[in-house]
């Protein structure tokens, strides 16, 4: 049960960061929670743990922000990199 609350929250996370900077999360639904794990992860790195708990280790303001930062560097390396389409 643990699991697929962490997976909702993560999910969560991931969509509402997507809507925050105007793009849709490659991906999908998985995309979303990828980008809400990889978030939580840096924006506890970056800002500590800070605000309200949920899913047992998603801190959401650190987690929000690490999750927007990690979008913005994504599309950044994929509008000049590897992952431009042709």
């Amino acid at each position: 049960m643990y699991l697929i609350w962490v997976l909702i929250v993560g999910g969560i996370i991931g969509w509402l960061s997507g809507n925050l900077i105007g793009r849709d999360v490659p991906g999908g639904v998985l995309g979303n929670v990828i980008a809400g794990f990889i978030g939580s992860w840096l924006g506890s790195e970056l800002l500590g743990p800070r605000g309200p708990v949920v899913g047992g280790w998603f801190h959401i303001i650190p987690a929000i922000v690490g999750s927007i930062i990690a979008l913005l560097i994504f599309f950044a390396l994929a509008r000049g990199g590897a992952f431009r389409r042709r």
